[in-house]
């Protein structure tokens, strides 16, 4: 009894007990601060980094509960260096947590109104579900990807007379994509990438706005590379197309697989484009993955916009038998200044 009594006391005093725990919460505090820390050091220098910083990139909101354990650890542990640590990366979460992008002045007097919907629908299983949405939201404009040959049936049969128009190129799997339109749409050449990226220009009631699909390929252990060169070919399709006096308005909208933690999707928006989630202060709204969101996931879904357009609501749709949830974007082109 005296020996349990004396080895309580000395654990309780900071010896060999005491010690023992306290080097295992620092050692657990650093190992959690060195992980959240290489995470946001690539987002410090605006880069995407290595697997798996670009995967774990794509949740850094969620980064501030490994930094906030590791927080309690060292308090427990009276490691008042890895306390500092920890507030410093709290820090710098909470200022890359705001959101990014412009915002800005729009053009002149409304021009037109329209209604955009944008859905992955996972190797064509979420057609049904797409088809109810659309029929009930009555979207102007459709982005589908992952659609392949049954999915672009089954839209043109529940669909044609109400979309007569469309820009598709369809294949197996998830490479296929279509954009269906109540408004007449002349071709255009689309973006090259592994899925399909189709292209089109809409005439919009008198005004002609060029639509463009996204789905580069994620960022998979190995693909990384491939990733970003294709987020970096909407970066040119971006540039290329706001540029200069003769532009046409711009929507780019689908799924991106990246969110606005990946410096290769900021660059789009810095080429000259707007984030509609942004505009209507939804942008940290989550569309992947659908089972946890929006109570855990990030948003990797966007409808991008040049100045041209004003975004009045973007809502999220919840659709069965899909990985991700479908955006609903009610957009303005506005003359041009």
């Amino acid at each position: 009894m005296e020996t349990a009594a004396a080895e309580w006391t000395a654990s309780r005093d900071g010896e060999p007990g005491g010690r023992a725990g306290h080097r295992l919460g620092r050692w657990t505090a650093a190992l959690l601060f060195l992980g959240v820390s290489a995470v946001i050091g690539c987002r410090v220098a605006d880069v995407d980094g290595i697997t798996p910083v670009p995967q774990l990139l794509a949740f850094l909101p969620w980064l501030l509960v490994p930094t906030g354990l590791g927080l309690l650890l060292a308090l427990f542990s009276r490691w008042w260096f890895g306390v500092v640590w920890a507030v410093a990366l709290l820090g710098l979460l909470a200022w890359y947590i705001e959101p990014y992008g412009k915002t800005g002045r729009t053009g002149g007097a409304p021009l037109v109104s329209f209604r955009v919907l944008t859905s992955n629908v996972e190797f064509g299983q979420a057609t049904d579900a797409l088809v109810a949405a659309v029929r009930r939201e009555r979207p102007d404009i459709v982005f589908v990807q992952e659609c392949e040959y049954t999915c672009d049936a089954g839209l043109e049969e529940a669909l044609g007379t109400d979309y007569p128009h469309r820009a598709a190129r369809i294949e197996a799997g998830s490479a296929g994509s279509v954009v269906l339109s109540r408004f007449p749409l002349d071709p255009a050449d689309g973006v090259d990438g592994t899925m399909a990226m189709p292209g089109a220009i809409a005439d919009v009631r008198g005004h002609a706005v060029r639509l463009q699909l996204a789905h580069p390929m994620p960022p998979l252990p190995g693909h990384v590379d491939l990733w970003r060169r294709e987020l970096g070919d909407l970066r040119d399709f971006a540039a290329e197309s706001v540029g200069g006096d003769g532009r046409t308005p711009v929507v780019l909208a689908g799924d991106f697989n990246a969110s606005q933690d990946h410096a290769a999707f900021r660059r789009i928006l810095d080429a000259g484009l707007r984030d509609a989630t942004r505009l209507t202060r939804e942008d940290r709204t989550p569309s992947w993955p659908a089972r946890t969101a929006p109570a855990f996931g990030v948003q990797i879904d966007h409808v991008l916009l040049s100045a041209d357009f004003s975004a009045r609501t973007a809502r999220f749709l919840d659709l069965p038998d899909t990985d991700h949830r479908a955006l609903l974007v009610d957009v303005t082109l506005h003359q041009r200044r």
